[in-house]
This record gives C-alpha cells, structure tokens and sequence, in this order.
C-alpha cells in the first residue's frame, strides 16, 4: 500500500475515519468489528475526534484498537472551543481516557475558532513535552491560515492538514496543496467519496464499469494517487473489504484524464471548503 510520511513514521495512505460511529448502540459490535478488520488489512491510520458523538467514536474506538495499540497510527482532534493552551492539554488527556491510550500519533486542532493558533501551539508543545502526542497538525486550515500558522514560534512543526477533498472538491490544487507539499506537511482527505453523493455521478460510474471496479474504489484510488492520506469511513466489514480494494487499483494515465475531464482542477485559487 501507499504510505505517507508523517514525523513519527511512514503511515498507510488509506485509512479508517470514525465520523458517526459509535451513535448507535445496536450497531456497536459491527463497528467495532469493522475497525478491527481495517487493522487486520493493514489500513493502521484512525482518524476520530472529541466531537464525534461527544466522545462516543472515541470510546469505539478505544475498545476496538485494545491490545493492538501498537499496530495503529491514531489520530485525534480538539475542537476549537477547547483549543487555548489549557484547554488542549485538558481536551487531549480526555480523549486519551476514552481511547484508553496514553498517547496520540498526531493531535489536530478540528477547525479555527476564536481562541488564537498561538494558544493552541503552546498546548500542543505542552503535551509533546509530557510525551502525550507525538505530533501535532490542523483540519480545516487555508493557506493564508496555515502561512499564519507557520510564522508562530513553534508553528513551523505542524506535520498535517485535514480536509475536505475529492474528485468534486478539487480546490485545494491550485494552492493549499502545493504549500503543503513545499513544507513537508502531509494532506489527509476527509469525505473522499462526499458522504456517497459521489457514487450516483454518471462519468464515475462508467469509468468504474470499464475498470470492473466500483466508483467508490475508483473515488479512493484516485485520491491515493494524488499522494495523500484518505480516511473513508464505514462501519460495515464488507465495505471495509471494498475500501481496501481500492489501494491495490491503479489507475492509468487514460482514465485519469477522463476523470480530469469529468471533474475538472481548479483553474486558480479556490477557497478551502468545508463540511
């Protein structure tokens, strides 16, 4: 599988997300389930915030990376209300608690708010120092943002954007993307498949059936293509089986420029979108 570099190592560039996990007890198993499958197909990268369900995705999946710690690249984030230096040392120990982990692979800020970035930097160098996360990135950051950012005392260790970036949400090309590349930041991709609006396009779908694949498959493997980190969420086994096909789906130089054709890069700046 592809991998993408963050600080600490070189990670799977296909990953899980958590987003709406843990919501209902009925499905708790199948989830849970579902997560551990991923690991069991090397897709290490898990991606889950304080926010999802309040905690709830958190503790999912805490119990399903228990005794497997090790083998996971775990990602977490502190939304912005709780985003001053205190605030972030105290939002990273809950979450740890409920991960039933002592450390985080990499701590994002969830989105700008009102707290300043140079708050959130010195919370996040406390925990590096307490050995508590392990790198520290951002979601949600635009280039004038992240420029910002990276001009703090500190700032210039963020390892990692999260964004929102698909075939249809291509923005990021023109600028944000580049930036990151130059600075040695890596780009992870959220809603990669636009919460399956994606999967009813017409030019995906044909693609798709001539590569015998399935448009969410051709969806992933393009992102993986563009040299990113993609963490589709599902809580079912058997998507998971399907995601994970899509990392071994190469997609050659025709059918990229009929994908280009059908969901065309931004002819210049665009400003970052979000959901």
């Amino acid at each position: 599988m592809r991998t993408v570099r963050f600080p600490c190592r070189d990670v799977p560039a296909l990953g899980q997300g958590t987003w709406y996990l843990g919501d209902d007890p009925d499905r708790r198993d199948e989830e849970i389930a579902a997560l551990r499958l991923g690991l069991d197909l090397g897709m290490a990268l898990v991606d889950t915030a304080e926010m999802y369900g309040d905690g709830a995705a958190e503790e999912l999946v805490g119990q399903a990376i228990a005794g497997r710690r090790e083998e996971v690249f775990l990602v977490g984030k502190v939304l912005p209300s709780h985003a001053d230096r205190r605030g972030t040392v105290a939002a990273c120990e809950a979450s740890l608690r409920r991960l039933g982990t002592d450390v985080l692979d990499l701590y994002l800020l969830h989105w700008r708010g009102r707290h300043p970035l140079a708050e959130t930097v010195a919370g996040f160098a406390d925990l590096m120092s307490a050995g508590k996360i392990r790198s520290w990135g951002v979601s949600n950051l635009d280039v004038d943002d992240m420029t910002e950012l990276a001009e703090l005392p500190g700032g210039d260790a963020v390892s990692a954007d999260q964004v929102l970036y698909n075939l249809t949400r291509r923005g990021i090309e023109a600028d944000l993307l580049p930036w990151c590349r130059r600075g040695g930041v890596a780009v992870m991709a959220y809603s990669p498949i636009e919460q399956g609006r994606l999967l009813r396009s017409a030019p995906l779908r044909a693609v798709a059936r001539d590569l015998g694949a399935t448009p969410a498959q051709v969806a992933l493997a393009w992102l993986l293509e563009q040299d990113v980190a993609v963490i589709p969420r599902t809580g079912r086994p058997a998507h998971v089986r399907d995601n994970r096909a899509a990392a071994d789906l190469r997609l050659p130089e025709d059918v990229l420029a009929l994908l280009d054709e059908a969901f065309p890069p931004p002819s210049g700046p665009v400003p970052l979108e979000v959901l």
